[in-house]
């Protein structure tokens, strides 16, 4: 095995340098992860049947890997886990969603899920959501995927966990939930 990985997806419109994704991948540096938080502008623009094949094809996933994502990449960790063919040690998934959370268009979203298939691809898997999101990421979704998925359900009370207008520079909860 290549050692701890992670592997950081930025939002919808986002990019690596935005809140917190750096701080993040600092840390898990310092503890000796290979981490990786690349820039996918064509999340959530891009439908998922074409765009998923060239982020599989970007990445490569195995038994040490962590996949951390923020509302569209979060949506788009559902698309990965579901499509690759090895079980991931980690999966967080902030601000996420598997159903439309608003009146946009979420090309992120597949038509349907195998949440089997995606059970079956992680080991740990956590929902972190908040009561009010400005977006509708909101701990339903969590609960949503949570009741499927099982794993680990944190609510809170801190909107988008980082946005245009929510500075958000830091996210201690998430890097103490990665071993």
């Amino acid at each position: 095995m290549a050692g701890r990985s992670a592997l950081i997806f930025h939002g919808t419109g986002g990019s690596p340098d935005v809140c917190w994704y750096r701080w993040l991948a600092g840390r898990l540096t310092a503890r000796g992860y290979a981490v990786e938080v690349p820039h996918h502008p064509g999340l959530n623009f891009e439908p998922i049947a074409t765009f998923l094949p060239k982020v599989l094809d970007a990445h490569s996933f195995d038994e040490e890997t962590v996949l951390v994502g923020h509302s569209g990449g979060a949506a788009l960790l559902l698309a990965i886990l579901q499509h690759i063919d090895v079980t991931v040690a980690q999966a967080i998934l902030v601000a996420g969603y598997c159903t439309p959370p608003n009146i946009e268009q979420e090309p992120v979203l597949q038509p349907e899920y195998d949440w089997a298939a995606i059970r079956s691809h992680v080991r740990d898997i956590y929902f972190i959501n908040s009561r009010i999101d400005p977006y509708g990421c909101d701990d339903r979704q969590g609960r949503a995927m949570f009741e499927r998925l099982g794993g680990t359900q944190i609510v809170r009370n801190d909107g988008h966990f980082g946005d245009h207008d929510q500075p958000y520079e830091r996210f201690e909860l998430v890097d103490r939930l990665i071993a």
